[in-house]
Order: C-alpha cells, then structure tokens, then sequence
C-alpha cells in the first residue's frame, strides 16, 4: 500500500465516528453551502467599487469555469478510479454514493483554490478566510472517501497557478483599478497647477 492509499485511510478511517463530523464535512463539501457567503461578498465587492467587481466578478467565474473544465479533461486523461471503486473498505457518505468515475484532481480543490488565489492576489487579506476553507473542503473530500489526498493537492496546485496568474495579470491592466478623484481632490489638483500668464 503507497503512502498516498495509507493516508487516505487514515483520514477516511475517522468517517463514521462522529455524526455531527461527517455532516459538517458533507455539508462543506456542497457548493450551495457557500451560496450565501459568496452573495455578500459581492455585495460588499459591489459596494466598496461597483466597478472593480464587475470586471474582476467576470474574471474569476472565468477562471474558475476554466479550471473546472481543465480538471475534467485531466481526469479523463489520467484515469484514476476513485478510492471509493477502487476499495471495498472505503466508507462512502456522500448520499449520492461514490460520485464519478475518475479521482485526480478534486475539481472541488481545484476551484476553491482558484478562487482563494485570485482573491489573495488581489486582496491579500482575503486570504485569512478563503484559504481555511479551501483546507477545510480539501481535507472533506478525502473524509467522505471521494479522493485521495494527492488528488487534493494536485487540485490545489492547479488551481492556484490559474487563479493566481489571471489575478495578476488583471492586476497589470492599467484599467482594472482606475480610481474616480472626488471633486474636492479633483478641485485642489486643478488649483495647485501652474496659472499661465495673460499678460
């Protein structure tokens, strides 16, 4: 047994133990569960620079559609049956059973972490949120016997390359964060400039 098998069932192994754990790790691992949170952050991205968020909202649903799309086609290619097919002894929580065929990547940590990185480079503060959630569902994924904790990581690095680099090239856009002078600013730069001479 690799290393990789041994730790995904020690993780695994902890399923079935506490009722109250395996809901929450279920729970985390459901995308409506960050419905809610997601609505204000962009409510909040919306208020602080209505602007801003349209451009980058648009950006990172982009690169996470990407990702997502480009962890499927990795998963076809590379043809890694999930922990759950591949051994009897798994314990599966998930209520619709062991889900799809394929294991490597997590398309649930490759998006998570694209998302954590595009908004860690653009707001480094984010981060203290975002990338315990990206652990938190990273780590349910091998909980509920979905995947192994390579195919974890591999979503996360993934993820983060993308999320990263598209953040960063946005950020190289001169006229993604175009900040609006207000008019007393506005009014003391005009002031201050040179007055040319009538006479």
């Amino acid at each position: 047994m690799s290393w990789d098998e041994s730790l995904f069932f020690a993780i695994n192994g902890l399923a079935g133990q506490a009722p109250i754990l395996d809901q929450f790790f279920l729970y985390i691992g459901v995308f409506g569960t960050f419905y809610v949170p997601i609505a204000l952050a962009v409510s909040y991205w919306i208020w602080i620079d209505w602007r801003e968020a349209v451009i980058g909202g648009l950006a990172l649903a982009g690169v996470i559609g990407l990702v997502d799309f480009i962890g499927n086609q990795v998963k076809s290619l590379v043809e890694r049956a999930r922990p759950c097919r591949a051994f009897t002894q798994t314990l599966t929580l998930e209520p619709g059973g062991c889900g799809g065929l394929y294991s490597f990547p997590s398309n649930h940590a490759i998006n998570t972490a694209a998302a954590a990185a595009f908004l860690h480079v653009l707001y480094p503060r984010s981060g203290w949120v975002s990338w315990p959630i990206v652990a938190l569902v990273g780590f349910s994924r091998v909980y509920v016997g979905a995947h192994y904790t390579t195919d974890v990581l591999g979503g996360w690095i993934i993820g983060g390359l993308f999320g990263g680099g598209i953040a960063w090239l946005l950020l190289r856009w001169p006229h993604f964060r175009q900040r609006m002078l207000s008019p007393a600013v506005s009014t003391q730069d005009k002031s201050s400039a040179p007055q040319r001479s009538t006479s």
